[in-house]
């Protein structure tokens, strides 16, 4: 990957993709890290480079209303000129049915400490929250909607949705849509 970087460079095969920071589409996206929406997502929507702010990781989640996700959403709306935002799920994801404990049996076995555990759980670091996936889907989108749009931080006029995506076919289908969210 280095290798192809560097001739990458050389060539100036970049400058096809210089664009502006600020989304055409004044869009941000909060979805999933898993591989198959890479380019899967954005084909499915018609998204091309420069169009949207994508914020990813496992789950498509908020772990944390003060965490990085929040974050990120909070510098598309007030530097990037954000007005919506979509959380898009999808069929099939990894972090559903996530369990902490297999995951910390997974750790030690990789070399963790238990001392690193326990000094993380003195900190406060909570792993059965933290490191625990949802059991469905449609219900962990319209968590994290109903996080966004309740969000203190969060301006009322910033339009804030919720999806599934078939992680097959990239068919979405709305699971909370800027009516149903203002009831």
């Amino acid at each position: 990957m280095l290798d192809y970087n560097k001739k990458f460079v050389e060539e100036k095969r970049y400058e096809k993709y210089v664009i502006s920071k600020y989304p055409d589409k004044k869009m941000a996206i909060l979805s999933c890290m898993d591989t198959r929406l890479t380019k899967l997502l954005p084909a499915a929507l018609g998204i091309k480079n420069g169009d949207v702010k994508f914020i990813k990781n496992a789950g498509g989640s908020i772990s944390h209303p003060f965490g990085s996700v929040m974050r990120s959403l909070l510098v598309a709306v007030y530097d990037l000129g954000v007005e919506e935002i979509m959380v898009i799920g999808h069929t099939d994801c990894g972090v559903q049915h996530m369990d902490c404990d297999k995951m910390v049996a997974k750790m030690k076995a990789r070399g963790i400490d238990q001392d690193h555990l326990d000094m993380m759980r003195y900190c406060g670091v909570n792993f059965e929250s933290w490191l625990s996936g949802f059991d469905d889907g449609e219900s962990a989108v319209r968590e994290a909607v109903e996080l966004i749009a309740h969000h203190p931080l969060i301006p009322k006029d910033v339009v804030v949705r919720g999806f599934m995506m078939d992680s097959h076919t990239g068919e979405l289908s709305v699971i909370v849509s800027e009516a149903e969210r203002k009831k």
